[in-house]
């Protein structure tokens, strides 16, 4: 059997999809960074992340057209307005295609996962070697910049120990243990990623061209505002320290550089993707003011995706993704 000809499955044609539609929204957002930007440096990054995606964008449409399905429309140029005012620093667009690298890091390593026909495995093995090529460059250059947030540091203990107290768990009222090396893995991670939710809602709800959508990002800027504070709480009781905000990063232009529908799409996809490493997060969690954070976090993430669905949907923004054959009303129509 060719493993090149099987049909594709449902996961295989649903990971594709997703790729699309992210993808081509990235790549709109750093089209627009790469115009504005003035550092060289983090220019050549970003030209380097716009042709990659080119190629990606070609390869998963050339694989959706051959077995049958429809392209997404996913996000164009005409999503993108020209020759507006910079929006963002330098700076913040270089931590912006880093975070986004991540996403990508992951989301690949999810779509090769769920992937079983060889040439779909290797093209996402290609898209891998992509991400964790400008994984490395940005990384490099936020920290010859003196701008990549480490994680807080440690120092060793002389033996390994075994836990031999239930109040192992107890992370209330300072009565418990401090936090552990395994939980401010997903502490930090959750903490970059909400700060770059409330900065990009700051930022768009500045130049959203229409109140209700301007209205849901200042609403989400509060959302990410309230998590960043409760971890970031739970940080400094331990007197570790936090990510800086990158508020600062962003100017105080009111003129619109995107469609309101990229914008909402874009952190609508951020909390969305919160909820993966917000899981995460807790089932990694062996204290009880973790394990209440996260809850929370979770719930309140659950009611801003509900008003952000609620929102693309009345204003037809929101591509219905390939559905399973509905066999009743198949039925039917005979």
């Amino acid at each position: 059997m060719d493993k090149d000809k099987l049909k594709l499955t449902s996961s295989e044609i649903g990971s594709l999809w997703g790729e699309f539609v992210n993808g081509t929204m990235t790549d709109v957002v750093n089209k627009y960074m790469f115009t504005i930007i003035e550092d060289e440096r983090i220019k050549a990054i970003f030209a380097d992340a716009i042709e990659t995606f080119k190629k990606q964008k070609e390869q998963i449409s050339a694989f959706l057209k051959n077995e049958g399905f429809p392209v997404p429309i996913g996000f164009s140029e005409s999503d993108l307005f020209k020759g507006k005012q910079r929006l963002f620093t330098d700076i913040f667009c270089l931590n912006y295609l880093h975070i986004m690298t991540l996403h990508g890091l992951l989301g690949h390593s999810i779509s090769l996962g769920v992937s079983v026909r060889r040439d779909l495995r290797f093209f996402y093995d290609s898209c891998d070697d992509d991400a964790k090529r400008m994984y490395h460059q940005t990384i490099e250059l936020l920290l010859e910049k003196g701008n990549f947030q480490k994680d807080p540091l440690f120092y060793p203990a002389e033996n390994p120990e075994f836990i031999s107290s239930k109040d192992f768990t107890d992370g209330f009222f300072g009565k418990g243990r401090k936090l552990a090396a395994t939980e401010i893995i997903s502490i930090s991670f959750n903490l970059k990623k909400s700060i770059m939710a409330k900065t990009l809602s700051i930022a768009f709800s500045q130049v959203a061209q229409t109140s209700e959508v301007r209205k849901f990002l200042t609403d989400s800027e509060k959302t990410a505002d309230g998590q960043i504070k409760a971890f970031s709480k739970i940080m400094q009781a331990d007197n570790l320290p936090v990510p800086k905000s990158l508020e600062t990063e962003v100017t105080i232009s009111t003129d619109s550089p995107f469609s309101d529908k990229l914008m909402l799409y874009h952190i609508g996809f951020l909390f969305q993707a919160a909820q993966n490493y917000h899981g995460a997060g807790l089932a990694s969690a062996m204290r009880t003011d973790l394990v209440t954070a996260y809850e929370g976090t979770i719930l309140k993430n659950l009611i801003v995706t509900k008003k952000w669905f609620d929102l693309m949907v009345k204003n037809k923004w929101l591509e219905q993704p390939p559905l399973a054959p509905n066999r009743g009303e198949i039925a039917g129509q005979k």
